[in-house]
């Protein structure tokens, strides 16, 4: 017969069949019961949460200024758009310090709609404002989100990654950032409200209303349909910032229509004259929004309207070499991990913005480019006994032709 300490007390298995036994005064638990007491444990006595609790605290806080200065070491341009993330950030994190009192003032939800196209840095923005705050952040994709019951993935789906991304500490999850991308794509193709199923359109909109506003959303820990069983954890989405982001392709044709309005009278086609025709997106506003098929629900839930401007030559220029992480300084150091000293003539850089111009990509058809010149010397100089490669503009030229990037280049 095995001794006391041999042998779990629990499920009687011994020392051969388990990892680990931990011993006691009069007995030992393996590793396995000692999980499942402790699944047991968190079941039956929850953890008590503080709604006023929060890492940082008001003399912590990076002020907007501060944290537009962290932007711009990272996104090159766009100052209308930190600006008002900044404050937009800054705002919803003090409401999270707000101590409400029964007759005090309470702060609504500030979350934010960006309107810009592909490229131009909306889910960089997002994700370096998160980097900075240390706070829960994930990105969703909102085309294949759908109704509930039909393939796809469910609104649920949203929150579930972000308990992923916090590593199931519900407190941390309620206080994050989410950044929905292509919130463009689930737009309604009319104006007229959908008198049928509109599974990945006008339905998810209606599904998103409450997550945006803030409610109690039970939520699968594992995804919906897969796991039918599993328990579900509620999540308060009070606090959660939401940050939507899309290219809205075509939406410039609305806000033409809406400024060229036709209006009996010299004057009004006199002030038509000064209107930016290069950047229309500068006159966004929510009506614009509906008029591309948004519902007026959702828009009013996204009160923080910003645009991103259209990325020029010399922004083009100032990405490729500027940020603190760079395109070619992260190429810089892929190659200075291998002992080679890479250098570029400055010609090159002219090179990949003309042909990043070329493709209407943005910034980021500039990484396209630039991995099409690199990959022939990371595939071969880690193997070889050279240490330096300076790269002409001759050099660019013949790779990218003989590459595959040229099916990049849009009509």
């Amino acid at each position: 017969m095995a001794k006391t300490g041999e042998i779990c007390s629990f499920c009687g298995r011994g020392t051969r069949e388990v990892n680990m036994l931990i011993n006691g005064i009069s007995g030992a638990i393996c590793d396995d019961c000692t999980q499942q007491a402790y699944e047991m444990v968190k079941e039956q006595i929850p953890t008590k949460s503080d709604s006023t609790s929060f890492k940082l605290n008001r003399k912590e806080l990076p002020k907007p200024e501060d944290i537009k200065a962290f932007l711009d070491q990272y996104v090159i341009g766009q100052d209308d758009a930190k600006r008002r993330l900044s404050v937009s950030v800054y705002n919803h994190y003090k409401r999270l310090l707000q101590k409400v009192t029964p007759d005090d003032v309470e702060i609504e939800k500030s979350n934010i709609i960006m309107v810009g196209a592909t490229g131009t840095g909306k889910t960089l923005l997002a994700r370096t404002i998160a980097k900075m705050l240390h706070v829960p952040f994930t990105i969703v994709d909102a085309t294949v989100l759908t109704e509930a019951g039909y393939v796809g993935e469910d609104i649920e789906s949203i929150l579930t990654r972000l308990l992923q991304v916090a590593d199931y500490d519900v407190d941390e999850a309620q206080r994050g950032i989410v950044f929905i991308d292509e919130i463009d794509k689930i737009a309604r193709k009319s104006d007229n409200p959908s008198i049928t199923r509109d599974v990945s359109g006008e339905g998810v909109q209606q599904g998103l209303l409450k997550l945006l506003e803030g409610s109690i959303v039970n939520v699968p820990p594992q995804g919906g349909r897969k796991h039918p069983e599993q328990k579900m954890i509620p999540v308060d989405t009070k606090n959660i910032l939401f940050i939507c982001g899309g290219a809205f392709d075509g939406i410039e044709k609305k806000i033409a229509q809406r400024l060229n309005t036709r209006v009996v009278g010299y004057a009004s086609q006199r002030s038509i004259t000064t209107i930016d025709r290069n950047n229309l997106l500068q006159y966004v506003t929510p009506t614009d929004l509906k008029s591309f098929g948004l519902i007026p629900e959702i828009i009013g839930r996204l009160p923080i309207l910003t645009y991103l401007n259209p990325l020029d030559r010399q922004t083009l220029r100032s990405i490729l070499t500027e940020p603190k992480n760079s395109i070619i300084k992260q190429y810089v150091k892929l190659f200075e991990m291998d002992e080679i000293k890479l250098s570029f003539d400055e010609s090159v850089y002219e090179y990949i913005v003309d042909k990043a111009l070329e493709f209407k990509l943005g910034a980021r058809g500039l990484r396209s480019i630039v991995e099409a010149i690199m990959t022939d010397a990371m595939y071969g100089m880690p193997s070889s006994k050279e240490k330096k490669l300076h790269v002409t503009v001759e050099y660019a030229e013949g790779k990218f032709e003989s590459s595959d990037a040229r099916r990049l280049q849009i009509a």
